[in-house]
């Protein structure tokens, strides 16, 4: 069996993210997706004294309506310094984030590159590697060219991929057709991201939908066992 999840690439996405990430064999990068504005991919959440905030990479879209996640560029390359700023203005007093600074502001400082999808998988890559995943991440556009249809796209790419089952987001019950992994004999399973434990968390009321730096710099070593797909942390459940 050769479990496949593909979603567009995040930036510095939430614990839930990774989980998704653990719990199949390849995670496939779906940046040939539309970019879509005030979403995911170049923005994410963090903790502050004031509440819950946004921190946003600046990325070209005027004129670009149609342009995929992979053609998207940054537009300010001091981004990098100013997100960093903010991290060590908010997370400096957490318990862990001495240990992490090292790493995460290496990539902070390492800003040369401009193309959204690169800068996604550099720290979606290092994150990874702090919590042990294994995971074989791919892109999408590795499996070019795709058919049409948007779940046709989806179990074309699980079948070229060598995907056995499909494990997707919960949200995806929306839009996904089942009917067409069937046609194609790929059982469709659904992540369950209910039921997480709280953790040790700075700034008045518990946040679960923060970016996962979130939960490294107060946790630390113990992160995993605030997620689910960690033997020792809650149960994965599917549906």
């Amino acid at each position: 069996m050769k479990r496949i999840a593909i979603v567009q690439s995040n930036y510095i996405p939430w614990k839930g993210y990774f989980d998704l990430i653990h719990a199949v064999d390849e995670f496939v990068l779906y940046d040939d997706a539309q970019f879509t504005r005030r979403d995911w991919r170049n923005r994410n959440k963090i903790k502050t004294p004031r509440g819950v905030e946004w921190i946003t990479i600046p990325v070209a879209v005027k004129g670009r309506y149609h342009q995929k996640v992979r053609e998207t560029h940054v537009s300010d390359p001091a981004w990098g310094a100013a997100h960093w700023a903010t991290l060590t203005h908010n997370y400096g007093k957490a318990r862990y984030f001495r240990e992490y600074a090292p790493l995460f502001e290496s990539l902070y400082a390492d800003t040369a590159e401009n193309r959204l999808s690169r800068i996604n998988y550099r720290f979606l890559a290092a994150i990874c590697e702090v919590l042990g995943i294994r995971t074989r991440l791919t892109w999408s556009m590795d499996y070019a060219p795709l058919a049409q249809g948007q779940t046709e796209r989806l179990a074309q790419l699980c079948k070229r991929a060598g995907g056995t089952h499909y494990l997707s987001g919960p949200l995806a019950r929306d839009y996904l057709e089942p009917e067409v992994f069937e046609a194609h004999g790929i059982p469709l399973e659904y992540f369950d991201y209910s039921g997480y434990p709280e953790y040790p968390q700075r700034f008045g009321a518990f946040e679960h939908g923060v970016t996962v730096l979130d939960l490294l710099f107060n946790t630390g070593p113990e992160a995993t066992r605030f997620m689910k797909t960690f033997p020792g942390s809650a149960t994965i459940k599917t549906s």
